[in-house]
């Protein structure tokens, strides 16, 4: 059955972007942990993001994300996967992968099922923002969060989340230390 997991990192004072939507505190980090249970990092061998990204059959994003990742990175890094942007403006599509990408102005409740659909069985990946992420979890659909927390404190910028979350407390399903002293924090929101 497919899942609806939002899979981030964080600063450890909840933003996942500084105020102008930079990842330089991310892309820039260097840190380290010595403790001998520490896995090998979130985007190294033996790290989280592969076997996450293996399961993903679609991802769901905001417009700023997405113009995020084209503005920034060389190649579409979500080849052969759908990917919906949520967005009331019309957004350029990289070249080769129009028909992969679908730009939607609607609310997530209305194209769930479009969307879960398209993942094939496999799980569905809210990229972000916050205010995606939001959007699924007062529609009740966000199964997990799936958070990397950074040891950097920015005092300011794009919140984890855009408002707070309905319902009770998101229950703790594990961790992973990290040998960059990063550490991730697996949390069920469907009781």
């Amino acid at each position: 059955m497919s899942k609806v997991q939002y899979y981030c990192a964080a600063t450890i004072d909840g933003f996942i972007a500084d105020p102008n939507d930079g990842l330089d505190w991310l892309l820039g980090y260097d840190g380290h942990y010595e403790g001998d249970e520490a896995d090998a990092g979130p985007m190294g061998e033996g790290g989280s993001y592969e076997p996450f990204y293996e399961k993903v059959g679609a991802l769901v994003s905001g417009s700023t994300t997405y113009e995020w990742v084209l503005d920034h990175l060389e190649e579409w890094p979500y080849a052969g996967k759908p990917c919906w942007i949520l967005s009331s403006r019309d957004l350029r599509k990289p070249d080769g992968y129009e028909d992969e990408i679908r730009i939607v102005n609607a609310p997530v409740g209305e194209i769930h099922d479009q969307v879960l659909e398209s993942a094939g069985g496999r799980n569905l990946w809210v990229l972000g923002g916050g205010n995606v992420a939001s959007q699924y979890a007062d529609a009740g659909l966000l199964d997990e969060l799936l958070l990397t927390v950074v040891p950097v404190v920015l005092g300011a910028g794009k919140p984890l989340f855009a408002e707070p979350l309905p319902g009770g407390p998101m229950v703790l399903t594990g961790t992973t230390t990290f040998r960059n002293g990063m550490v991730e924090l697996r949390y069920s929101l469907q009781s």
